[in-house]
C-alpha cells in the first residue's frame, strides 16, 4: 500500500496523578490512509480520546513515533508544524464547551481564516464563512452568523464545530464522539454530512465512538479498531470485524448492541462475562488485560503473556487473542 497519511508506531502515553504513573496507551500501532474512514471503538476510559488527540497533534506520545507521510512529526520545523496544524483538525465531543460563548458564529469561524491568512479582505472572509455554513447545512447563513452558541441547538452547534474544522481545509478530521451530545434524530444527518464532505474534499476521518452499531453504520467501507484498557485488541475492515468478530471483547460489545428486530433480539444469546468490573489503569492485569472478564479464559496463557495483533485463517483482521490464534477456536472457561 502507499505511504499512510499518518502512522502511530509503538506509541505509549502515560499521565502523572498524585505521583502515580497512569499508562493510558500501550503499544499503539495504527495507520490512517488518504481518504479513509477509521473508527476507534471501546468503553469509556480505554484511551480512544487520547489516541485521537495524539493523531490531531494536541498531545505528544510519552514514547514511540508519530509519522506524517513517512516522516517523524518530531523532526518538523516550527513553520512545518504550523502547516500540519491546518492539515489535522479535531471536532470535540461537547459542542457546548468547544465553542466560545462570548463570540458570535461569524467570529468563531473568522479566527482560523485570519490566523492562517486564508482570506484577503472582509468580503472574501464573509463569503467563505457563508460557504462553510452552507457546506454543513446551516442555511440560510444569514440567520446563523450573528448568533451566539447558546442561541443554537445542540445539532447546530456541532455543525458549527465541523465548519470550524473545515476552515483550514484539513486532510484529516478526528471526530471525537461527534454525535453523542445530539438527539438520535439528528445523528444520521450529521453522519451523512461527514460522508459527503469526505467525498467532496477527499479527506480522511478518524471517528471515535463507544457505539459499535454507530461505527458499523458510519465506517462500513472503512476499518474499525477496537480498544480495551489502552491497547488495540482487534483491527480490520468493518465487514470482517462486525460480521466475524475474533476477540472476545469485540464479541461482547456486539452481543450488547440492541437489535430493532424483536425476532433477532429473542434469538440473540447474551455473552456472560466472568466479571462486570473493568480493571483500573493503575492496576492493569498481567497478560491479556481482558482475561479477568473473558469467558474463554485459559489459565497459564491469558494471564501470563501479552498477546500480539495477528490474523488467522478464519479471521483476516488482526486481533490479540493467543488461544484463538493457536487453537483456531475458543472454549468456555470451566469454573
Amino acid at each position: 500500500m502507499s505511504t499512510p497519511l499518518l502512522e502511530l508506531r509503538d506509541v505509549y502515553r502515560s499521565f502523572e496523578k498524585d505521583r502515580v504513573t497512569i499508562p493510558v496507551l500501550q503499544d499503539i500501532n495504527l495507520a490512517v490512509h488518504e481518504n479513509e474512514i477509521l473508527c476507534i471503538v471501546g468503553e469509556s476510559g480505554c484511551g480512544k480520546t487520547t489516541t485521537g488527540k495524539i493523531i490531531a497533534g494536541l498531545n505528544d506520545p510519552s514514547s514511540g513515533s508519530v509519522l506524517i507521510r513517512g516522516r517523524e512529526r518530531a523532526t518538523f520545523t516550527k513553520e512545518e508544524q504550523s502547516k500540519l496544524r491546518r492539515e489535522f483538525q479535531i471536532v470535540h465531543q461537547d459542542p457546548f464547551a468547544s465553542l466560545n460563548p462570548a463570540h458570535t458564529i461569524e467570529q468563531i469561524l473568522s479566527f482560523p481564516l485570519k490566523r492562517h491568512k486564508l482570506v484577503s479582505d472582509r468580503a472574501s472572509l464573509r463569503r467563505r464563512i457563508w460557504e462553510l455554513l452552507t457546506l454543513v447545512d446551516l442555511t440560510p447563513p444569514g440567520d446563523i452568523v450573528n448568533k451566539y452558541p447558546h442561541q443554537l441547538s445542540g445539532g447546530q452547534r456541532q455543525r458549527v464545530s465541523i465548519a470550524r474544522a473545515l476552515t483550514v481545509q484539513p486532510r484529516l478530521i478526528v471526530a471525537d464522539e461527534a454525535v453523542s451530545m445530539v438527539d438520535v434524530s439528528i445523528r444520521v444527518g450529521i453522519l451523512k454530512m461527514l460522508h459527503q464532505l469526505r467525498a467532496e474534499f477527499g479527506m480522511s476521518i478518524v471517528f471515535i465512538t463507544h457505539d459499535l452499531a454507530l461505527a458499523k453504520y458510519f465506517a462500513w467501507e472503512g476499518r474499525i479498531a477496537v480498544m480495551y484498557l489502552g491497547r488495540i485488541v482487534e483491527i480490520g475492515r468493518t465487514p470482517d470485524v462486525i460480521g466475524n468478530p475474533a476477540h472476545p471483547y469485540t464479541r461482547a460489545l456486539l452481543a450488547a448492541v440492541p437489535e430493532a428486530d424483536p425476532d433477532i433480539t429473542r434469538r440473540k444469546q447474551p455473552m456472560r462475562l466472568r466479571s462486570d468490573d473493568i480493571p483500573k489503569l493503575t492496576a492493569i492485569p498481567r497478560g491479556c488485560a481482558f482475561h479477568p472478564r473473558c469467558p474463554f479464559f485459559v489459565p497459564g496463557t491469558c494471564d501470563h503473556d501479552v498477546p500480539t495483533l495477528a490474523p488467522s485463517a478464519e479471521h483476516p483482521q488482526e486481533f490479540a487473542c493467543t488461544p484463538l490464534q493457536q487453537e483456531g477456536s475458543l472454549q468456555p472457561y470451566a469454573t
